[in-house]
Order: structure tokens, then sequence, then C-alpha cells
């Protein structure tokens, strides 16, 4: 497979290095809302954390960090629900996610909502398998579908928010999210991450996560 190179200082170096700093001023913020959302989630009789595999910069596999907002047997339910529901399976199959995805609990929706399921990750990036922005961390049975942009993806710390999450949002399958990861590597620079913490917080406010 051909590899992507990154160019410039901030691609290669000072991203990682704004990543650290951005991170240890949220963290303050970011530990009390995620303590009061792991009580929400045990009130509920739910485990409050979830894992997963995903891939990472250079095809590393590490495992992502996220609040728990579905039953856990999500997995199962999935397959379930794409063999009863050939309108589900298409829409699963294009976007690899459900808009009214019905293994999703009721603390679960609010914290997609607003995106505090997303916050324990900031973990993953200050052990440095993810960044604050890149491209969003695919599973590994997604690899196929990343097409000639594979090697964009994978020169890339994968990141919480990005591109195309707050432009296309929920509303890109996973082929236009590939294109939009390749145009963020092409357009990578400090101005432009900056841009884009503040498209994210606009996103956030709004609260159009699922």
């Amino acid at each position: 497979m051909p590899r992507y190179f990154l160019r410039g200082a901030y691609a290669r170096f000072g991203k990682r290095m704004v990543d650290i700093a951005f991170v240890l001023l949220l963290l303050p913020i970011a530990i009390p809302v995620v303590a009061f959302s792991v009580i929400a989630l045990l009130a509920t009789g739910a485990s409050p954390f979830y894992v997963q595999p995903r891939i990472g910069r250079r095809g590393k596999v590490f495992q992502i960090l996220k609040l728990r907002t579905m039953h856990p047997d999500a997995d199962a339910r999935l397959k379930h629900i794409l063999e009863a529901d050939s309108a589900l399976c298409a829409e699963w199959t294009e976007n690899q996610k459900l808009r009214n995805d019905p293994r999703i609990t009721w603390v679960g929706r609010y914290l997609r909502r607003t995106s505090i399921d997303e916050l324990p990750q900031l973990l993953n990036v200050l052990r440095g398998d993810m960044s604050l922005l890149g491209p969003r961390p695919m599973m590994p049975e997604q690899v196929a579908l990343y097409g000639p942009t594979l090697p964009v993806y994978m020169a890339l710390r994968p990141g919480i928010s990005g591109l195309w999450q707050v432009t296309e949002r929920n509303d890109a399958n996973f082929a236009q999210r590939a294109r939009i990861d390749a145009d963020y590597a092409a357009t990578l620079g400090f101005a432009n991450d900056l841009r884009l913490v503040w498209k994210t917080i606009r996103v956030v406010l709004r609260s159009t996560g699922f």
C-alpha cells in the first residue's frame, strides 16, 4: 500500500504539541462532566464505559474509550436488526450507522446529542492514539470501505472531531467521509485546525449528534 507523507512542521510535530496543551486545558471541565455522566449511567444499571478496537495512525489498532450509549448486547442486537429489516441493513451498509438506532439507551441518546460520550477519548489523545482533530477512527472491518484514500487515513491520528463532523455531520455516507478526510489532510494547518475547533464548538452546542 503506498504511503502518504504529511508536509510541514505543524503536521509532523506542532499538531501533537497543540493536542497535549488543549487536553490539559480541557481536563478540569471534562472530568466533572464525565463523572456526572458515569453516575447517571450507573443509576440505570449500565456499565459506564465502552471500549472498542479502532484503526489508528500507520494502521495500529488501539482501544477507543467512550461512555456507553448502547445496551450491553448491542453487537448481537445489530446482527438481528440488520437481518430483520432490509431498509436498516441498506442504511448501515451505506453509512455505517443508523439514524434511529434502537440499541441506544435513553441516557445514551442525550450523551450522543451533546457529544459528551466522546469526552473519555481525551485520554486516547494524551496516550498518542488520537488527535483532537482528524479522521473519525474506524473499526477494523471498515478498512476496505476507505478505498484509495486509505493511505491518507493511515498518515494521520484519528480525531475526536474533524472536518466531516463539522460539515456533513450525520448526513455523509462512508465514502463521502473518506473524501472529506482526504481534503482535511490536504489542507492541514494550524489556522485551519483553529477554525475546526470553533466549528466543533458550534456543532456541539446545536446537539445534533445521534
